[in-house]
């Protein structure tokens, strides 16, 4: 038995951070229902990197995170399919919405609405800023927020900056952290019987994932400056070898002196951290003259043999190709998906359990796929 199993949840989220958070659970046995305007869809299902699916509404960044839920569509601005959704939180026990902050309780679905529905409901409102505060109105993408919480500025290298990450991090990070606050809701609904409003800023979570930085600043007020590949300590850096680059992990002082004992280098072992940031250029300049005596894979392979964190930086296809990523089981395989040909594959957990883990049983859905199925499970007749 999955954790989620017999746990519903209401999905009116859309884009990365909301549906993400709900894919979570859904991956681990809840049952969730995605809510969609007929004609204004979640915009992920027209994004991606395959433009027939995206024509479909079923482009690759929906796909990412949809497997397992069910689809229904209702016009919330229409008070018989408010009425809908009504009935529908009447059953469930997590509700998560990412509207603008304000939106939803304009039309009479805001938390204290439901709450009087549903008294042990979780409502989770996900959101750029937050409910509360200046810029809660505000309304933002990751990349906005990359730039507005700080961390852009510290990206990339001194002389190219701010530069944004490759990846909507933030966006992921949201959902991931908003599948957390989700379980601890529920848990803590077990204990006391009470429904929960969960407010979930991407902002807020842009910080956290600064965190050693801003209490850094906190403290001295030393700003987080852009290294690029440099990082303070030589041993822990990237380095050209012949054939590509190698990020040398070499972090803390045994592994340091593991590394330069390697090299034949015992004379550039440091006794304490202050010794190796104040002698890291002439360490540099070493280590990129031995590191390009061999092959990328050649110094992983060496150094890893010998416990020193070592890895040849790799493209996506090469990442995706490793066998040890492959027995992981974090990318499962799907052999079609619903209204189109073709296997895909899609990013499962993180994690794995001993039993009862995250597993996927269902393509992500075609719009409003499961409507006449859910509505006939609350008892309404519906065209």
């Amino acid at each position: 038995m999955r954790p989620f199993e017999g746990i519903r949840v209401i999905d009116a989220t859309h884009v990365l951070a909301g549906p993400f958070a709900t894919y979570q659970l859904a991956v681990l046995g809840a049952d969730v229902i995605k809510v969609e305007h007929p004609d204004d869809p979640d915009q992920s299902r027209g994004a991606g990197t395959d433009r027939e699916l995206n024509r479909r509404n079923m482009g690759t960044a929906f796909l990412t995170q949809a497997s397992n839920k069910r689809s229904i569509t209702l016009d919330l601005k229409r008070e018989e399919d408010r009425d809908i959704l009504k009935k529908l939180v009447g059953t469930a026990d997590v509700f998560v919405e990412n509207y603008r902050p304000g939106a939803l309780e304009a039309l009479g679905l805001g938390f204290d609405a439901f709450a009087a529905i549903n008294p042990r409901l979780i409502y989770a409102s996900f959101s750029a800023f937050g409910q509360k505060g200046p810029r809660a109105e505000q309304t933002a993408y990751d990349h906005v927020i990359q730039a507005t919480s700080g961390i852009m500025a510290m990206t990339g290298t001194p002389e190219v900056n701010p530069v944004k990450f490759g990846s909507p991090a933030i966006d992921y990070a949201t959902g991931m952290t908003g599948a957390f606050a989700l379980s601890a809701a529920l848990l803590q609904r077990e204990r006391t019987g009470k429904g929960q409003h969960i407010d979930m800023a991407m902002l807020d979570v842009a910080l956290v994932l600064m965190s050693s930085h801003l209490t850094g600043y906190l403290r001295n007020k030393v700003h987080p400056k852009p290294s690029g590949n440099r990082n303070p300590h030589a041993t822990n850096s990237a380095y050209q070898a012949r054939d590509g680059l190698v990020m040398l992990g070499a972090s803390n002082l045994r592994q340091q002196r593991r590394l330069w004992t390697l090299l034949e280098r015992p004379d550039m072992i440091k006794k304490t951290n202050e010794e190796r940031e104040t002698d890291r250029e002439r360490e540099a300049a070493v280590l990129s003259e031995i590191m390009r005596t061999r092959t990328a894979h050649e110094w992983e392979v060496f150094l890893q043999a010998h416990h020193v964190p070592a890895a040849r930086v790799r493209t996506m296809a090469e990442a995706v190709a490793d066998p040890h990523l492959l027995s992981r089981g974090i990318i499962y395989r799907h052999a079609a998906g619903n209204s189109f040909d073709g296997a895909f594959g899609v990013p499962l957990a993180a994690f794995t359990f001993a039993h009862g883990g995250p597993s996927i049983d269902t393509p992500p859905p075609e719009l409003g796929q499961h409507n006449a199925e859910i509505f006939r499970e609350l008892g309404i007749a519906r065209d």
